[in-house]
């Protein structure tokens, strides 16, 4: 089984969006076109607010993917974790629809016996070290995220560090909103390695709104821009994940 090239959209914020489009309405727009997203809304003090809480489980629950709440301090651990398991779910979708199409039912991973269970489990483990991996990193630099940026510029890094150990082709992309003349501003284009946000994060002037929803729907515009040039330049007939998990 090719499954292609698995791709994520990972947003970091810690509050509500303020302006533009429902942010869970893009999310699930994102996931019509096999792109998943998950939502890490990071905690300061012991406390988030309870309309942000709802909206990062939304965005995820529409965007076919994972949420988590974490403290500042556990972001980096968090953000590797997030990642590896929206792959994992991403894979096991895939891995249940052609057990559908092969068995004619709706069978699915947990409903095969404990040793054939276990030979599918290892081929979906094998399976996200090997696919290739897309990861779109949203960061919000409203004012209230400020403090937390030198956090999440280390919690890349070693998101990067973590990816990279893995047999598959990772890319990553890294956007912010609000952006100084935008809502979303590109930091940085596509590249297998985060080191040049050491430089970058250093520049960034957090403040304005929190404009979440057109956030989510330049990142797609994105990855259709990259889609786009690829078939432009190339033959290649890479498969996509037409659904997310």
């Amino acid at each position: 089984m090719n499954p292609g090239t698995l791709r994520q959209i990972l947003l970091i914020t810690d509050g509500c969006s303020n302006h533009g489009e429902d942010p869970s309405a893009m999310a699930a727009f994102a996931r019509e076109q096999g792109i998943t997203v998950n939502v890490i809304g990071v905690m300061e003090q012991d406390v988030i607010d309870q309309k942000g809480m709802q909206e990062i489980e939304s965005i995820a629950q529409t965007g076919g993917g994972v949420s988590q709440i974490v403290y500042s301090s556990q972001l980096s651990q968090t953000v590797q974790m997030v990642t590896r398991k929206a792959m994992t779910q991403t894979i096991q979708g895939v891995v249940n629809k052609e057990l559908q199409q092969i068995l004619g039912r709706s069978q699915t991973i947990d409903d095969l016996p404990p040793e054939k269970r276990g030979e599918v489990v290892e081929v979906v483990e094998e399976l996200g070290e090997t696919a290739g991996l897309e990861v779109l990193v949203l960061v919000d630099t409203s004012a209230s995220m400020t403090h937390k940026l030198p956090t999440v510029k280390e919690a890349l890094l070693d998101l990067s560090l973590s990816l990279n150990a893995r047999m598959g082709e990772n890319k990553f992309s890294v956007f912010v909103f609000p952006g100084k003349k935008s809502d979303v501003e590109k930091l940085l284009d596509w590249t297998p390695n985060l080191e040049a946000l050491t430089k970058v994060f250093s520049k960034l002037s957090p403040g304005g709104m929190t404009p979440t929803g057109p956030a989510l729907r330049e990142a797609l515009s994105y990855f259709k821009k990259k889609r786009s040039l690829r078939s432009l330049l190339s033959n290649d007939d890479e498969q996509f994940f037409e659904e997310s998990v």
